[in-house]
């Protein structure tokens, strides 16, 4: 049934979502060229990696400019463009075709880089593996990007432990909820 909502609600979204995709290729590709997406391995279901996709929102070759937190307003790397896209959650639209491919949900923890598994005990690690990734999660919904580690921790093997789609409904209206709110400000 979760697999069935995915499908049916990507396709709907990209489907109505198809003049912002449009808008943000160009405004991207005037901003700062190609390539308008960027992909990063990510670890998924079972700890499968897989490419995920966003629009690209930092210059071509960041990793030339040198580290930074990707939080920061005055990251260097990220294009004018960019930081719209970031502060709408617009870069992450991509993600839908991760999605229809099947390698993430709508709704599950976010997908977390491979290095990253040595943030988890050995248990917390196979428990937030035990489900697909998701654009968005129980921590998002509740916190967007000011919770620590512990907090969206928390949140994400909540989810795996209590995953239903009457759950993944909840978590998709509250995301709407605050994201609309963002927006507004």
């Amino acid at each position: 049934m979760k697999r069935l909502m995915d499908i049916w609600l990507s396709l709907t979204a990209l489907v109505l979502l198809s003049p912002l995709l449009l808008a943000t290729t160009v405004a991207c590709v005037i901003g700062d060229g190609f390539p308008v997406l960027f992909w990063q391995v990510r670890v998924g279901l079972n700890g499968r990696e897989y490419r995920m996709y966003k629009f690209r929102s930092m210059v071509r070759d960041a990793s030339a400019v040198g580290p930074h937190f990707t939080d920061g307003a005055g990251d260097p790397r990220i294009t004018r463009v960019g930081r719209f896209l970031r502060r709408t959650s617009i870069d992450e639209l991509p993600q839908l075709l991760n999605v229809l491919k099947g390698d993430m949900s709508l709704v599950g923890p976010r997908p977390d880089l491979p290095v990253q598994r040595s943030l988890y005990s050995e248990h917390q690690w196979i428990e937030r593996c035990s489900v697909r990734p998701g654009i968005t999660g129980l921590a998002q919904a509740l916190f967007r990007s000011e919770a620590t580690h512990e907090q969206r921790l928390a949140a994400d093997l909540r989810y795996a432990r209590e995953a239903s789609v009457w759950l993944d409904i909840r978590i998709l209206f509250w995301t709407i909820k605050r994201l609309g709110g963002q927006a507004a400000n």
